[in-house]
């Protein structure tokens, strides 16, 4: 597995019937198995093509009764289970996979690679507490993770934009980000051909932004 995935394994929770939506090659669902956090588990993935990948990985687990392949569209075709997890997808992308679901599990691990803020919004609205959330680097990409379960839970403005984690704990990456961030913020505002109202509005976003380095 990749740094990014041993990242998210470590965050899964323990639990008896684990599906990976949009598995890929499998190696997750293989670890966790693998690893004794799961009974069982679901490959998901809408191409069948696609799911081939991770059936030929864990031929000998479906073969077994400890793993099953299914095509499906997020949720729609899976059974219940417990726990599931959807990454690498974009923060709309995994937004409409939840709002179509008939069942969400009790648990939840998301891993956005854009739009994390309304992903963030959106869980609390579909009764989802947070665990952790906040942010990681491999190599030179910065990630987000999530790990949800069933509860009620409210965010601030705050929160919803930056990641509660991130805020309570200021892990390097999250501070290492925000650098990130403000350093491209301040390549515009040198940039020379931005008018007056935009100048002003980098200028605060920039500041804002200071308050977490």
């Amino acid at each position: 597995m990749t740094e990014r995935l041993y990242k998210i394994y470590y965050e899964i929770p323990k639990c008896k019937v684990f599906a990976d939506i949009g598995c890929d090659h499998g190696y997750l669902a293989k670890a966790m198995l693998q690893g004794g956090k799961c009974n069982s588990v679901i490959l998901s993935d809408i191409s069948a093509k696609c799911l081939e990948k991770a059936r030929d990985l864990m031929r000998d687990d479906i073969a077994e009764g400890r793993a099953q392949a299914i095509v499906s569209n997020g949720f729609e075709k899976l059974p219940k289970v417990d726990c599931a997890l959807i990454a690498g997808m974009g923060g709309e992308e995994i937004i409409s996979i939840l709002l179509k679901a008939k069942n969400l599990p009790e648990k939840l691990v998301l891993q956005p690679m854009k739009n994390t803020d309304k992903v963030r919004k959106k869980v609390v609205e579909l009764g989802y507490k947070i665990v952790k959330d906040y942010t990681f680097l491999v190599g030179k990409i910065f990630y987000d993770l999530i790990v949800l379960e069933k509860g009620q839970d409210s965010l601030s403005e705050e929160e919803i934009k930056f990641g509660r984690t991130n805020l309570e704990l200021r892990p390097s990456a999250f501070i290492n980000s925000v650098k990130l961030k403000i350093e491209n913020l301040s390549k515009v505002l040198n940039n020379g051909n931005l008018s007056e109202c935009t100048k002003i509005q980098v200028t605060n976003q920039i500041k804002e932004l200071e308050k977490y380095v």
